[in-house]
């Protein structure tokens, strides 16, 4: 994997945007409005009430979702009005996704899923092996690698998942809850395991969480509420240790 060292530039600038959908017989807009500019190196969690448009951001960051009006702007890139087929190709390299249920295939082994992304780029066997294996070490995971998700612990499961966001060396890593599954100590070991990849590798990250302890391993907090970015005294401890992380993640 390797370090980014760009020094810090914009990396997604969200301007004006507002997102809305039907649900039923109401307009629901989870997005009004709103702007958000995050730097190469960031990591920045988002927090808020249930509904208050944190998903929905991730998913027009990764451009999963597009924007009713407003401009998206990813890497110094309009992606507002890619089509589909550009998108994914995109998506692909850039964008590492990382969900609260694992979203692991039950059939495949950790390295089997971990290799899936690959199978998409037009690399050899050779190269694909090389990117699992390192993707699986930096997790921890080397001697789980023919394991299948049924006989991994949650935690383990969630490196696996992390593991397969990686594999690409993606430059962004977003993350919708990635601990909301999980037992404190497993949250912990997650927690300080996307915080390296921050600090060692340069990956910005944003991150969505309800979890207040899991938020102060971010550079940056911003709370949504009704769809607008609103100020808030809360900062995150950057110098949070695994071993304080795991006594105060509850």
């Amino acid at each position: 994997m390797t370090v980014d060292q760009t020094e810090n530039k914009t990396v997604i600038h969200i301007e004006s945007v507002r997102k809305t959908y039907r649900k039923g017989d109401v307009d629901v807009t989870p997005l009004n409005h709103a702007n958000l500019t995050v730097q190469t190196g960031e990591f920045l969690v988002l927090m808020g009430p249930s509904g208050s448009g944190k998903s929905t951001l991730l998913n027009l960051i990764a451009g999963i979702d597009k924007p009713n009006s407003g401009q998206v702007i990813v890497d110094n890139q309009n992606i507002t009005q890619w089509p589909e087929t550009r998108l994914t190709v995109w998506r692909r390299r850039a964008i590492g996704y990382i969900f609260q249920q694992f979203n692991l295939m039950p059939v495949l082994t950790a390295y089997e899923n971990v290799e899936l992304p690959l199978l998409l780029l037009p690399i050899t066997r050779q190269k694909r092996r090389q990117l699992v294996g390192t993707a699986l070490e930096l997790v921890g995971l080397s001697d789980r690698a023919d394991h299948y998700p049924r006989q991994l612990s949650g935690g383990q499961e969630q490196r696996v998942a992390i593991a397969q966001a990686i594999a690409t060396d993606p430059k962004m890593i977003l993350a919708d809850e990635p601990t909301g599954a999980l037992d404190s100590e497993s949250a912990a070991t997650v927690l300080d395991l996307l915080r390296q990849l921050n600090q060692r590798f340069g990956k910005t990250i944003v991150m969505v969480t309800h979890d207040h302890q899991a938020a102060r391993f971010s550079t940056r907090i911003l709370h949504l509420e009704k769809g607008r970015f609103v100020d808030t005294p809360e900062a995150p401890l950057k110098a949070l240790s695994s071993v304080d992380a795991a006594e105060a993640t509850p």
